[in-house]
């Protein structure tokens, strides 16, 4: 088997324990009826084991993370057709097994961006009646009125922010109070947010008139807007500063319907995008536990995005 483990050392996920690695794989010759297992890729990292069988790809995820199979399962029912649905899953374990869904949308233009941010706006919009259930599957809340005590959990937790670091993000913990009130007051139902949605986690073949998305491991009930953090930041490295506004644009057309007005959404996107930093520092920390616990590399991604949540940037500050 070729395993590719990056930059990690063994040990970070089970698939270095015998028993574990053999029930894995007696569940995924009894779902499929048999794989050609002559040329396995295994990828792992503190937060995956990923192993492909030919055009078939097993998933397992750590506890924070377990739900992903189950939210696959119940997204192929409630938006069939835009997701990809998976061939079988196990629940309880956090496994999944999920078909080759082949190219996925890396390089492509704005243009494409844009339609894919409109068209993932519009799944949101369907999903909202489905919250209770989504929670029942065990997604995680970040809620604007949860997202106080996850940030005051990282910042206490989180090993590698110094005495003075901690100190200068509780002092502005009143600010993000301020700010998760206001989405919470916005009039905008919460929904699924991805949570990482960039080019790499959405199947899409030119010329991008059709999307389906992935790779839901991150994913929370939030402020939908939260979902504009990522693909903003993206976008902007890799076509200029003229992408986020455009892509925010397409994003809100879909919530425009809903007679709320234009410097509204815009306001309560920017909040959206800053609060959703606490969501982003939370994903980091979903990973299997070792006798090491969270790996260095995590616990400082994970601090980046705390000190992201107070960084003044003009694209995303709330203006009053």
């Amino acid at each position: 088997m070729n395993v590719d483990r990056g930059d990690y050392p063994a040990g970070i996920t089970p698939w270095d324990d015998a028993p574990w690695r053999a029930e894995a794989l007696a569940w995924v010759r009894q779902q499929t009826g048999g794989v050609d297992e002559s040329d396995v890729r295994i990828r792992l990292r503190p937060w995956s084991v990923l192993a492909r069988f030919g055009d078939v790809w097993f998933k397992a995820n750590p506890g924070g993370s377990r739900f992903e199979a189950a939210l696959g399962e119940g997204l192929a029912k409630w938006v069939p057709g835009r997701v990809l649905e998976p061939i079988a899953v196990c629940p309880d374990r956090g496994w999944g097994l999920w078909p080759d869904g082949g190219e996925v949308m890396t390089g492509a233009d704005l243009s494409a961006w844009a339609e894919m941010l409109r068209r993932y706006a519009e799944l949101q919009r369907e999903l909202t009646p489905h919250v209770t259930e989504i929670e029942a599957l065990g997604v995680p809340s970040a809620r604007p009125r949860d997202i106080p005590a996850t940030f005051d959990r990282l910042v206490e937790e989180n090993p590698t922010l110094d005495r003075t670091t901690r100190a200068e993000l509780r002092a502005r913990r009143s600010q993000l109070t301020d700010w998760c009130d206001e989405l919470a007051t916005s009039g905008i139902p919460l929904s699924l947010d991805h949570s990482d949605l960039q080019p790499a986690q959405v199947l899409a073949r030119p010329p991008y008139r059709r999307f389906t998305f992935f790779d839901w491991g991150d994913a929370t009930l939030a402020h939908p807007f939260t979902s504009l953090l990522v693909p903003t930041r993206v976008a902007t490295r890799h076509h200029g500063p003229e992408a986020a506004p455009r892509l925010r644009a397409a994003y809100l057309q879909p919530w425009i319907a809903d007679g709320h007005p234009t410097p509204h959404l815009h306001r309560t996107a920017a909040l959206a995008c800053r609060v959703g930093a606490v969501g982003r520092a939370a994903a980091w920390t979903h990973v299997f536990p070792t006798e090491q616990g969270i790996p260095q590399e995590n616990l400082r991604a994970s601090a980046a995005w705390l000190h992201e949540l107070f960084t003044e940037d003009p694209e995303r500050s709330p203006r009053g």
